[in-house]
Parts: structure tokens; sequence; C-alpha cells
């Protein structure tokens, strides 16, 4: 790595991190230029450890050192600023004080990811991108093997679900999935049955689904508001509600998942866990 200090906020050579808010912007702008953006030493170091490779890094020294080891290997400049130099480049007050673009690996074939699996993620047009992370979060914790996004899902790389993810989108594998009901060939073509979640007439409860429940099962979620489409819920083999109590309908598509992950983990989790959620 080679050092670098901020001297003009409009630099080309900071290009990457500009206008970070928009996120019109940055939907657009990250696949077409290979790029995504991780924040946070701790993430960054996940995303280094996963065999991401970074294209440059903009931070206050002050986090410098926790991230020399990590970055020492690699060729590219480590651009230095101070905390008002990155709010006026990213947009944003930059609490974590370090930014890294990386380059986007290549997506995996989804039939090569449901080879192997048995419990399945799959993100029906979610258009939050904290909810996405917050989703591959229980995933890596709960114990199911890969996510499957829709053409129209947020981007899992996007700065935000990653930050929120923690890092752990670049422990569990994802690709985007077709439509439906191709989506749902595919998946039946791997003998992996199709529950939604989702209220409508006909549905068994999870604690019912959880008794027996497939062998490989993906769990299909739904867009905030407007949940599963038709096409999603005549896709499924089974359509699932979560019971619950004083006349709540629904819970935040996020919450929903870690519950379902919870209550069909094919393994045991931990009764102990290492520590509790930061």
């Amino acid at each position: 790595m080679h050092i670098e200090r901020v001297r003009d906020a409009a630099s080309d050579a900071v290009a990457d991190y500009a206008r970070l808010t928009d996120v019109t912007l940055r939907s657009a702008h990250e696949p077409a230029n290979g790029l995504y953006i991780a924040e946070s030493a701790k993430v960054i170091r996940r995303a280094i450890g996963a065999g991401h490779r970074p294209r440059s890094v903009l931070m206050e020294e002050k986090w410098l050192a926790g991230l020399e080891l990590s970055l020492d290997a690699f060729d590219i400049p480590v651009h230095l600023a101070d905390p008002e130099q990155l709010e006026a480049i990213t947009g944003y007050r930059v609490h974590r004080g370090a930014l890294a673009a990386f380059e986007r690996p290549a997506l995996p074939d989804p039939a090569a990811l449901l080879a192997n699996t048995r419990r399945v993620v799959v993100l029906e047009d979610i258009v939050d991108h904290t909810n996405v992370g917050a989703i591959f979060r229980s995933v890596a914790a709960l114990g199911a093997d890969a996510v499957l996004v829709s053409p129209r899902c947020a981007d899992p790389l996007y700065r935000r679900s990653v930050r929120v993810s923690m890092g752990t989108v670049f422990q569990v594998p994802w690709t985007r999935l077709p439509e439906w009901p191709e989506a749902a060939r595919m998946l039946h073509a791997h003998d992996v049955s199709i529950a939604a979640l989702a209220l409508a007439d006909g549905a068994v409860s999870l604690r019912d689904l959880a008794a027996d429940p497939p062998e490989r099962l993906a769990l299909v979620f739904g867009a905030e508001g407007d949940g599963l489409s038709t096409n999603a819920i005549e896709a499924a083999d089974h359509v699932v509600t979560i019971p619950m109590a004083h006349g709540v309908d629904s819970l935040n598509v996020a919450a929903a998942a870690a519950v379902v992950l919870y209550a069909l983990a094919v393994d045991p989790v931990p009764a102990e866990p290492a520590g509790a959620g930061r």
C-alpha cells in the first residue's frame, strides 16, 4: 500500500467514495463499475479475509494501525483524511472512520449454490438495504447455507447492507435468481421445497412446518409492505405464517427471517452464543 493525504475533497482520486448517501446513484453505479464500498475496519478485514480485493481505502489516520497488516499485501492507495474531509467527500458523517472500495467478485451460478444446500433464503424484491443486511446476519448466525435474491432485490453489497450485516455478507454464499416460475423450476430441479412466508388462506403455522420440515427447503421472504407476489405464492409448496398474539399480523421482514431460521435450523443453535448482538 502507499499512503496519500487528501488535499482536495473533489479530487478524482477519491471519486469512488463521492455522494454515498444517494441510494439511486449508488444502486446504479456500483454494479456498472464493478465495485462496492465496505465501511469500518472490522468489515474491511472480513472482506479481505473472504478473498475480496480492495482497490483503494479512505480513512482517518487513527484507523491505519488496525488495518496495516490487512492492507500491506496490496499495491493500492490509502487516502488519509480528517473527519470534515470525509464528510465533504461522502455526504455524511463517517462515524466508523474507514471506507474501502472493493472489486466485486463474479456472482456464482444459482445451480452451483443449490447443489449442496439444505436451507436457502430467497429474498423477493426487498428494497430496504438495512433489512437485506440484517437478514444476511441472521442467515450467517442461524445456519442457512445460501441467499438467493430476485432481480429487483436491493444490492447485498450496497454500503449500508454490508455495514448492517457486520460483514457476514462476505461469509454467506449468494447470487441472483431468475424470475418466477423459472426460479421455482430451478429450486425443484434440485429437490428443494419452497416455503413462502405470507398471510394467505390455507397457510400453515410455522410450528407445524418446523415439526416435520422437508430435508431441503427454500424460505421465501417478500418486500416490505406488499409482501410476496402472487407468482411467488403460487410457486410455493407451502405457504407459512408465524403464530402471533395481541392482534399483530406480521413482523418486520428481517425479524421474521430470524424467527423462521431459528425455528427451522438444521443443526441446533448453540444454547450459549459467543456474544450478544451489537
